[in-house]
């Protein structure tokens, strides 16, 4: 069989792994000057053989950045569900949100940047899939203003939230003395003006992004 269709032939199989090679060299690199030969290299491919998968560059980079934020709401749902206290809800999606971000491999937070090579049509989706993304956030801010136990859910808190948080993949070490269920806590207490000692919201399965 020629090798050109052995490799179309493998398109089930390598698509997600196209994604993380993708996602993680715009991230180093940049979307610029990241080729699409970096790209297949990084998979053991050959040059052409990504666009049996996608149309061109920018279309890996929307879907990156889609298909992690899907990923990363699908897992959020899953960590929440039956969780109706808002505080306690807060420290589990802030703890799920660190734990996809720097144990997993999801570089979609990172990528934000890059979104000036796509079309208006991509930042639609890639917006829609933010929304969903903060959707039980912005739930369980709301629960927790009515509460008392919050002074604002206006979304710059929300969004400063997530700027706090994602901001973390520049600096936290894993090796270092902060661990991600004191990272999480550390947060949590911030925002919402704690003092006393807290529960880490341990419990969190690794699932990557």
């Amino acid at each position: 069989m020629p090798r050109r269709k052995a490799e179309a032939g493998l398109e089930p199989n390598r698509r997600a792994e196209l994604l993380r090679a993708a996602a993680r060299l715009f991230v180093e690199k940049g979307f610029d000057a990241t080729t699409t030969r970096d790209i297949a290299d990084a998979v053991g491919m050959r040059s052409g053989s990504p666009f049996y998968h996608f149309r061109s560059k920018q279309e890996l980079l929307k879907t990156a950045m889609v298909e992690g934020l899907d990923a990363g709401y699908a897992r959020l749902l899953a960590a929440i569900d039956g969780i109706t206290d808002p505080e306690q809800r807060l420290r589990i999606l802030v703890r799920t949100h660190l734990g996809t971000l720097l144990e997993g491999e999801c570089h979609a937070p990172m990528l934000l940047g890059e979104t000036r090579a796509l079309d208006a049509a991509a930042h639609a989706e890639i917006a829609a899939a933010f929304d969903r993304y903060q959707m039980p956030w912005q739930t369980t801010l709301d629960e927790l203003q009515h509460s008392g136990k919050l002074a604002s859910a206006a979304a710059p808190v929300r969004l400063l939230l997530f700027g706090m948080l994602n901001g973390s993949k520049h600096w936290y070490r894993p090796d270092g003395k902060l661990s991600l269920d004191e990272l999480a806590d550390s947060a949590v207490a911030l925002l919402l003006g704690e003092s006393r000692t807290m529960v880490p919201a341990t419990g969190t399965p690794k699932v990557p992004c």
